[in-house]
């Protein structure tokens, strides 16, 4: 579903969006969000919210954000680490681990990693390629979708089975176990978007004492034939779940969504299964297909989720 976004859905985005195509590309309209730096930030909320984004917003907590990078059984993974500043709260924060889609971590996932934070949570935003390239491998969606992107993640995603994204979840556990904003009284939580949906999955059967909660947006290859299929792998899970369908990938695939009731009530783990009336990567800021209400209806749900870690 990454490759099927249309001309014309591009150009809608660009309207919408009030940018140029290149600054579309590049997201330089919102790179001016306070929320993404090199090392370590402090990010604000109330600042211009950007393109693309709601001017409804609560008012949020401050966070502070940091580069980080960690052993895993495959190397060291670098990632994007943001939580509540600790001069705003003395709570420590439930721990959230974030999957960006096949594109990959970059600023569109920093920025959505910092707004999570913004409610309370302590994010650490994966990159997945990290065995082949530190983050940025893209940086944007739309680079994905020209030859030399794909030619470049190609190999990378030959690497990233199931097995691999588990032990990546447990090295990621241990990490956000070891830091002082993290709460480790609580749950912890993971999220993935489009390629990241079934590691979410992968992330509570690798780690079923701890990771409790998982959303799935507009994720992919959910239901497979095949013993690693994240709805066969729930039963081994002690987590609530959100999966959150594209209305496309319904179309395509219409007993997914029968197939991922059907899993949650045999294994009795909780799920709220919802196809929604947007596309496939409708949840991502960078993608052609963003659809703010959708998206921020379904991030509610997600907190929703996340309340009972």
């Amino acid at each position: 579903m990454c490759d099927d976004f249309t001309k014309e859905q591009e150009d809608e985005a660009i309207r919408r969006m009030k940018l140029s195509r290149r600054q579309f590309a590049a997201l330089s309209g919102i790179a001016a969000i306070a929320a993404c730096a090199p090392n370590e930030v402090d990010a604000v909320s109330g600042s211009d919210p950007g393109p693309g984004t709601s001017s409804s917003r609560e008012p949020l907590l401050l966070t502070k954000a940091s580069e980080v990078s960690f052993a895993t059984p495959d190397g060291t993974m670098d990632a994007y680490f943001v939580h509540p500043h600790p001069g705003t709260t003395r709570k420590k924060s439930p721990a959230v681990i974030m999957w960006p889609d096949i594109a990959g971590l970059r600023e569109a996932y920093q920025i959505m990693a910092t707004r999570l934070a913004e409610q309370g949570y302590a994010v650490l935003a994966m990159n997945q390629y990290y065995r082949n390239a530190k983050a940025p491998v893209l940086g944007s969606f739309m680079e994905w979708r020209t030859d030399a992107g794909r030619a470049k993640l190609r190999p990378m995603i030959d690497n990233l089975d199931s097995f691999a994204i588990r032990r990546d979840a447990q090295a990621a556990v241990e990490f956000l176990d070891a830091q002082d904003a993290v709460d480790t009284s609580r749950g912890i939580g993971s999220c993935g978007y489009c390629m990241g949906g079934p590691f979410t999955v992968y992330s509570t059967a690798a780690v079923p004492g701890r990771v409790k909660a998982a959303a799935s947006f507009h994720g992919g290859g959910l239901v497979r034939d095949d013993a690693e299929s994240p709805h066969k792998l729930m039963q081994k899970t002690q987590a609530s779940y959100l999966f959150a369908i594209a209305q496309n990938d319904d179309a395509k695939a219409p007993g997914d969504k029968t197939a991922l009731r059907a899993a949650s009530e045999s294994s009795g783990r909780p799920a709220e299964i919802e196809v929604y009336n947007a596309d496939h990567g409708w949840c991502t800021i960078d993608s052609p297909v963003y659809d703010e209400l959708e998206a921020e209806r379904a991030k509610a749900r997600m907190l929703a989720l996340f309340a009972g870690l």
